[in-house]
Protein backbone atom coordinates (compact mmCIF):
# COMPACT_ATOMS: atom_id res chain seq x y z
CA UNK A 1 0.00 0.00 0.00
CA UNK A 2 1.16 3.43 -0.60
CA UNK A 3 2.53 4.92 2.57
CA UNK A 4 0.67 8.60 1.46
CA UNK A 5 -2.38 6.84 0.50
CA UNK A 6 -5.67 7.93 2.71
CA UNK A 7 -9.22 7.79 2.72
CA UNK A 8 -11.81 9.73 2.31
CA UNK A 9 -13.09 10.27 5.42
CA UNK A 10 -16.49 11.39 6.80
CA UNK A 11 -15.88 13.82 9.43
CA UNK A 12 -13.49 15.96 7.15
CA UNK A 13 -11.93 16.51 3.50
CA UNK A 14 -8.82 14.38 2.78
CA UNK A 15 -5.63 16.57 3.39
CA UNK A 16 -4.73 16.21 0.07
CA UNK A 17 -8.88 0.49 -27.55
CA UNK A 18 -10.31 -2.26 -27.30
CA UNK A 19 -7.79 -4.74 -28.16
CA UNK A 20 -10.21 -7.36 -29.50
CA UNK A 21 -13.65 -9.60 -28.57
CA UNK A 22 -12.06 -11.99 -27.33
CA UNK A 23 -8.93 -12.37 -24.68
CA UNK A 24 -7.53 -15.65 -22.24
CA UNK A 25 -8.37 -15.43 -19.36
CA UNK A 26 -5.82 -13.33 -16.55
CA UNK A 27 -3.52 -15.19 -14.36
CA UNK A 28 -4.68 -14.81 -10.98
CA UNK A 29 -4.17 -11.73 -9.18
CA UNK A 30 -1.65 -13.04 -6.52
CA UNK A 31 0.81 -14.38 -9.27
CA UNK A 32 1.03 -10.74 -10.90
CA UNK A 33 4.00 -9.19 -9.63
CA UNK A 34 5.18 -5.49 -10.17
CA UNK A 35 6.06 -5.14 -13.83
CA UNK A 36 8.44 -2.76 -15.84
CA UNK A 37 6.76 -2.69 -19.52
CA UNK A 38 9.06 -2.64 -22.43
CA UNK A 39 7.16 -0.32 -24.48
CA UNK A 40 4.45 2.29 -24.39
CA UNK A 41 2.58 4.24 -26.97
CA UNK A 42 0.85 7.55 -26.12
CA UNK A 43 -3.22 8.48 -26.91
CA UNK A 44 -4.44 12.07 -26.79
CA UNK A 45 -7.58 13.08 -25.55
CA UNK A 46 -9.88 16.19 -24.64
CA UNK A 47 -12.42 16.22 -21.77
CA UNK A 48 -13.41 18.88 -19.42
CA UNK A 49 -11.88 21.24 -21.52
CA UNK A 50 -8.40 19.56 -21.14
CA UNK A 51 -5.48 18.33 -23.39
CA UNK A 52 -5.02 14.41 -21.63
CA UNK A 53 -2.40 12.14 -23.08
CA UNK A 54 -2.21 8.92 -21.40
CA UNK A 55 0.53 6.43 -21.63
CA UNK A 56 -0.42 3.00 -22.62
CA UNK A 57 1.11 -0.47 -23.36
CA UNK A 58 -0.58 -3.36 -24.59
CA UNK A 59 1.76 -5.62 -22.37
CA UNK A 60 -1.11 -5.74 -19.56
CA UNK A 61 -4.87 -5.40 -19.65
CA UNK A 62 -4.75 -2.39 -17.14
CA UNK A 63 -2.41 -0.41 -19.30
CA UNK A 64 -4.57 0.03 -22.35
CA UNK A 65 -7.59 2.68 -22.80
CA UNK A 66 -10.74 0.55 -23.05
CA UNK A 67 -13.72 1.85 -25.09
CA UNK A 68 -15.80 2.60 -21.54
CA UNK A 69 -13.05 4.67 -20.27
CA UNK A 70 -13.98 6.86 -23.23
CA UNK A 71 -17.67 6.65 -22.77
CA UNK A 72 -17.64 7.72 -19.28
CA UNK A 73 -15.41 10.08 -19.69
CA UNK A 74 -17.40 11.95 -21.59
CA UNK A 75 -20.62 11.42 -19.90
CA UNK A 76 -18.97 12.98 -16.70
CA UNK A 77 -18.34 15.95 -19.15
CA UNK A 78 -21.49 16.19 -20.42
CA UNK A 79 -23.93 15.86 -17.31
CA UNK A 80 -21.88 17.77 -14.71
CA UNK A 81 -25.00 19.40 -13.46
CA UNK A 82 -26.76 15.58 -12.88
CA UNK A 83 -23.41 14.43 -11.31
CA UNK A 84 -21.34 17.47 -9.81
CA UNK A 85 -17.83 16.25 -8.89
CA UNK A 86 -16.34 19.31 -7.37
CA UNK A 87 -15.14 18.96 -4.12
CA UNK A 88 -16.77 15.56 -3.60
CA UNK A 89 -15.11 12.48 -2.70
CA UNK A 90 -14.55 10.00 -5.75
CA UNK A 91 -13.00 6.16 -5.98
CA UNK A 92 -12.53 4.96 -8.85
CA UNK A 93 -12.35 0.73 -9.22
CA UNK A 94 -9.50 -0.82 -11.57
CA UNK A 95 -8.62 2.86 -12.63
CA UNK A 96 -5.98 1.06 -15.19
CA UNK A 97 -4.71 4.28 -17.32
CA UNK A 98 -6.25 6.40 -15.00
CA UNK A 99 -8.40 8.11 -17.51
CA UNK A 100 -12.35 8.35 -15.99
CA UNK A 101 -9.70 9.21 -12.71
CA UNK A 102 -7.75 12.13 -14.53
CA UNK A 103 -11.22 13.82 -15.89
CA UNK A 104 -12.66 13.31 -12.43
CA UNK A 105 -9.93 14.97 -11.04
CA UNK A 106 -10.27 17.95 -13.27
CA UNK A 107 -13.90 17.93 -12.50
CA UNK A 108 -12.71 19.15 -9.15
CA UNK A 109 -13.13 15.73 -7.09
CA UNK A 110 -10.89 14.42 -4.68
CA UNK A 111 -9.98 11.21 -6.26
CA UNK A 112 -8.63 8.27 -5.21
CA UNK A 113 -7.70 5.92 -7.98
CA UNK A 114 -7.25 2.07 -7.42
CA UNK A 115 -5.74 -1.00 -9.09
CA UNK A 116 -3.63 -4.10 -8.77
CA UNK A 117 0.45 -3.70 -7.43
CA UNK A 118 1.45 -3.87 -11.01
CA UNK A 119 -0.70 -1.13 -12.34
CA UNK A 120 -0.07 1.61 -9.98
CA UNK A 121 3.47 2.84 -11.65
CA UNK A 122 2.06 4.00 -14.84
CA UNK A 123 -1.17 4.94 -12.85
CA UNK A 124 0.26 7.49 -10.71
CA UNK A 125 2.29 8.96 -13.84
CA UNK A 126 -0.52 9.29 -16.04
CA UNK A 127 -2.54 11.10 -12.96
CA UNK A 128 0.60 13.30 -11.97
CA UNK A 129 1.16 14.23 -15.61
CA UNK A 130 -2.66 15.79 -16.76
CA UNK A 131 -3.65 16.75 -13.00
CA UNK A 132 -1.02 19.36 -12.06
CA UNK A 133 -2.17 22.62 -11.78
CA UNK A 134 -5.58 21.39 -13.45
CA UNK A 135 -7.37 20.33 -10.15
CA UNK A 136 -8.65 21.47 -7.00
CA UNK A 137 -7.45 18.66 -5.20
CA UNK A 138 -4.32 16.07 -5.36
CA UNK A 139 -5.55 12.82 -6.80
CA UNK A 140 -4.12 9.50 -4.93
CA UNK A 141 -3.39 6.27 -6.12
CA UNK A 142 -4.25 3.11 -3.57
CA UNK A 143 -3.57 -0.66 -3.97
CA UNK A 144 -6.99 -2.23 -4.35
CA UNK A 145 -7.35 -5.92 -4.76
CA UNK A 146 -10.85 -6.79 -5.53
CA UNK A 147 -12.38 -8.80 -2.07
CA UNK A 148 -9.34 -8.93 -0.26
CA UNK A 149 -8.62 -6.57 2.98
CA UNK A 150 -11.36 -4.55 2.04
CA UNK A 151 -12.11 -3.44 6.20
CA UNK A 152 -8.15 -3.25 6.94
CA UNK A 153 -7.47 -1.13 4.05
CA UNK A 154 -10.63 0.79 3.22
CA UNK A 155 -12.36 0.79 6.76
CA UNK A 156 -15.98 2.00 6.82
CA UNK A 157 -16.05 3.90 9.06
CA UNK A 158 -13.52 6.87 7.69
CA UNK A 159 -14.18 5.68 3.90
CA UNK A 160 -17.00 6.76 2.77
CA UNK A 161 -17.09 8.27 -1.21
CA UNK A 162 -19.78 10.27 -3.04
CA UNK A 163 -19.06 8.33 -6.08
CA UNK A 164 -17.68 4.86 -7.03
CA UNK A 165 -16.90 4.64 -10.49
CA UNK A 166 -16.06 1.48 -12.89
CA UNK A 167 -15.07 1.36 -16.67
CA UNK A 168 -14.93 -1.89 -17.92
CA UNK A 169 -13.99 -3.74 -15.06
CA UNK A 170 -16.41 -6.56 -15.73
CA UNK A 171 -14.62 -9.32 -18.95
CA UNK A 172 -13.82 -12.33 -19.32
CA UNK A 173 -11.83 -13.06 -15.71
CA UNK A 174 -12.16 -15.28 -12.92
CA UNK A 175 -12.45 -12.45 -10.32
CA UNK A 176 -16.40 -11.14 -11.16
CA UNK A 177 -17.62 -12.30 -7.71
CA UNK A 178 -14.88 -10.68 -5.91
CA UNK A 179 -15.42 -7.60 -8.13
CA UNK A 180 -19.43 -7.32 -6.81
CA UNK A 181 -18.14 -8.22 -3.13
CA UNK A 182 -15.91 -4.40 -3.53
CA UNK A 183 -18.67 -2.77 -5.08
CA UNK A 184 -21.36 -3.67 -2.29
CA UNK A 185 -18.96 -2.85 0.26
CA UNK A 186 -17.28 0.21 -1.07
CA UNK A 187 -21.33 1.28 -1.70
CA UNK A 188 -22.73 2.93 1.46
CA UNK A 189 -25.51 4.58 2.06
CA UNK A 190 -25.85 7.73 -0.36
CA UNK A 191 -22.89 6.95 -2.52
CA UNK A 192 -23.63 6.75 -6.24
CA UNK A 193 -21.94 4.00 -8.27
CA UNK A 194 -21.61 4.64 -11.82
CA UNK A 195 -20.54 1.94 -14.06
CA UNK A 196 -19.48 1.26 -17.84
CA UNK A 197 -19.28 -1.52 -19.56
CA UNK A 198 -18.91 -2.79 -22.71
CA UNK A 199 -20.98 -6.34 -22.99
CA UNK A 200 -18.57 -8.63 -24.70
CA UNK A 201 -19.12 -12.39 -23.40
CA UNK A 202 -22.55 -14.39 -21.17
CA UNK A 203 -20.70 -13.72 -18.19
CA UNK A 204 -20.89 -10.30 -18.92
CA UNK A 205 -24.60 -10.19 -18.72
CA UNK A 206 -24.64 -12.47 -16.16
CA UNK A 207 -22.75 -10.28 -13.84
CA UNK A 208 -25.33 -8.17 -14.82
CA UNK A 209 -28.05 -9.82 -13.29
CA UNK A 210 -25.94 -10.42 -10.29
CA UNK A 211 -25.74 -6.51 -10.30
CA UNK A 212 -29.62 -5.51 -10.85
CA UNK A 213 -30.07 -8.01 -7.79
CA UNK A 214 -27.69 -6.54 -5.67
CA UNK A 215 -28.39 -2.54 -6.29
CA UNK A 216 -30.96 -0.17 -7.26
CA UNK A 217 -30.20 0.21 -10.77
CA UNK A 218 -30.71 2.74 -13.24
CA UNK A 219 -29.46 2.30 -17.12
CA UNK A 220 -28.72 6.27 -17.67
CA UNK A 221 -27.11 5.47 -20.85
CA UNK A 222 -26.20 2.94 -23.90
CA UNK A 223 -24.06 3.43 -27.01
CA UNK A 224 -25.63 0.98 -29.49
CA UNK A 225 -22.34 1.01 -32.06
CA UNK A 226 -20.06 0.48 -29.04
CA UNK A 227 -22.20 -2.15 -26.84
CA UNK A 228 -21.84 -0.17 -23.73
CA UNK A 229 -24.06 0.12 -21.12
CA UNK A 230 -23.68 2.79 -18.43
CA UNK A 231 -25.58 2.29 -15.06
CA UNK A 232 -26.01 4.57 -11.87
CA UNK A 233 -26.05 2.33 -8.85
CA UNK A 234 -27.03 3.32 -5.31
CA UNK A 235 -27.31 0.45 -2.14
CA UNK A 236 -30.39 -1.09 -1.62
CA UNK A 237 -32.29 -0.61 1.20
CA UNK A 238 -32.18 -3.92 3.89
Amino acid sequence: MEASAHCACVSSRPCTNDLGESSPCPKPARLWTPTVYSSFAKESFCYAGSPITIQESIEDYGAVVWPAALALSQYLEDNQEEFELRDRRVLEIGAGTGLVSIVASILGAYVTATDLPDILGNLRFNLSRNTQGRNLHQPQVRELMWGENLEQNFPRSSCLYDYILAADVVYYHTFLDPLLTTMKYLCQPGTVLLWANKFRFNTDFEFLEKFRRTFDTTLLAEFPGLEIKLFKATAKVE
